[in-house]
């Protein structure tokens, strides 16, 4: 019976439609989440398909191609240290929670493998994850009360952690800055609201569809819509995870004012959007401006077009709150209860928290760790863009609204909307509706 329960949860996450980051994109994600483009996926297919993980070493389960440069060198720096060998092996978004299902059903899951807030309650209520709690109370290398106590909650569940932070992200805004030289407008800065936003997705659209303003694909929550709720004064769950807020003021009006910028032209139609992702035409110059989490960054930051062409500013706020706020996430290092080489899982997690290799991780420009004070160096990973402005929208963070069973309601809100991105309803009708469903989900949990 137990079994059956986890593949029902676990296929229901696999057929999310939303990431995060850590991005998830999304979320941290931590949302990632499904961020990376075609390309980085192919590759990371083919990665994955030929790294075999030797019989003596660690199978260490990421989703991100981007940061697995990074990470191996990191990883490398451990067995060096503790001779305990390691193999990092990338499998994309899409298929990670295929894998991990089937790898949790059939006994074999990897050693160590991110977390992600979306599936944390199934993991560990099922308990296929290690239980790290008494193994962090002896340790001298892990300092809890350095990460932000946001996502150390998320990965504690019924009291017992069973992961270790890994980082955070922010959500910031970039733009085309040859776009806006031959558009006339000043480039994005701290001053912006989001109606100078949206003036300015009109002023860089051009009538013969061979540039939009912005580009934003609907799924796509924490480095997008998400961020505009919060600063128009609503909110997508309590904080106290018993209600929905779809149904808020403030969350309508976020929802209309992105569905008008769709409406109105100024991004790739709603068709266009589900075939592409958005960093994709960016770096095609197909798009002035972005939304995007900082998991993005060595994508970004590493493509030709980009480096030529764009830079990175704070995300505009709200004219009538004032307020400016990102969406943030971040994912933890877990490991599986019946994994044969526990110590040294632990060894390789408990490493990877450590101020050392947080430190180093920031410094290779992977992603923002999540130790406090690590962060510092990271802005320096891509000198010739504004990474200051990812570290600026941390003066307002909101933790990635999750719940137990996130999926459940987070696609069912992806769906509905599509009625609001088409124009088949509006803001208000499908937020209503969205948020008696949402409620009904969450009355379950």
């Amino acid at each position: 019976m137990k079994l059956k329960k986890v593949l029902a949860v676990a296929l229901a996450s696999v057929m999310t439609l939303s990431l995060a980051g850590c991005g998830g994109n999304t979320a941290t994600g931590d949302t990632a989440t499904d961020t990376t483009t075609e390309a980085a996926a192919e590759d990371t297919e083919s990665t994955t398909e030929s790294a075999e993980v030797p019989a003596d070493a660690l199978s260490v389960a990421i989703w991100d191609t981007n940061q697995e440069p990074g990470l191996t060198q990191i990883v490398n720096d451990f067995t060096a240290e503790t001779g305990i060998k390691a193999k990092i092996q990338v499998t994309p978004w899409d298929q990670y929670w295929t894998m991990l299902e089937a790898g949790a059903t059939g006994g074999s899951l990897p050693d160590v493998f991110w977390m992600h807030s979306n599936e944390i309650t199934t993991y560990s209520e099922y308990e296929m994850l290690l239980d790290l709690t008494d193994k962090i109370a002896a340790s001298e290398k892990l300092e809890m009360d350095k990460f932000p106590q946001d996502i150390v909650g998320i990965y504690n569940y019924d009291g017992k952690q069973y992961a270790v932070p890994k980082d955070f992200d922010t959500i910031a805004l970039w733009y085309n800055k040859t776009m806006f030289d031959e558009a006339g407008l000043a480039y994005p800065d701290d001053t912006w609201t989001w109606d100078d936003f949206k003036d300015a997705c009109q002023k860089l659209t051009k009538d013969d569809g061979s540039q939009f303003g912005y580009a934003l694909k609907p799924s796509n929550n924490q480095d997008g819509w998400y961020n505009m709720v919060y600063d128009m004064g609503g909110e997508i769950i309590k904080a106290d995870k018993s209600a929905s807020g779809m149904d808020e003021e403030g969350t309508i009006k976020a929802v209309d004012f992105v569905s008008s910028i769709v409406k109105e032209g100024y991004t790739p139609a709603y068709e266009v959007m589900t075939e592409n992702n958005p960093e994709a035409l960016f770096e095609a110059g197909k798009v002035a401006m972005i939304t995007q989490g900082s998991w993005m960054l060595a994508e970004l930051c590493n493509n030709d077009y980009v480096k030529a062409n764009c830079d990175i500013a704070v995300l505009p706020k709200d004219a009538t709150t004032g307020r400016r706020a990102s969406i943030y996430n971040g994912l933890g290092w877990a490991a599986a209860a019946n994994t044969d080489k526990a110590d040294q899982a632990w060894a390789l997690i408990e490493y990877m928290g450590s101020k050392e290799a947080q430190q180093k991780q920031s410094d290779l420009g992977v992603v923002i760790s999540a130790y406090e004070g690590s962060e510092t160096n990271w802005v320096k990973a891509y000198p010739e863009f504004n990474l200051q402005a990812y570290l600026d929208m941390t003066e307002d963070m909101v933790i990635r609204p999750y719940s137990k069973h996130t999926t459940v309601w987070e696609d069912m809100i992806s769906e509905k909307l599509i009625d609001v991105w088409t124009g088949a309803k509006d803001a208000k009708t499908a937020c209503t509706e969205i948020a008696a469903e949402m409620n009904s989900d969450l009355a379950e949990e």
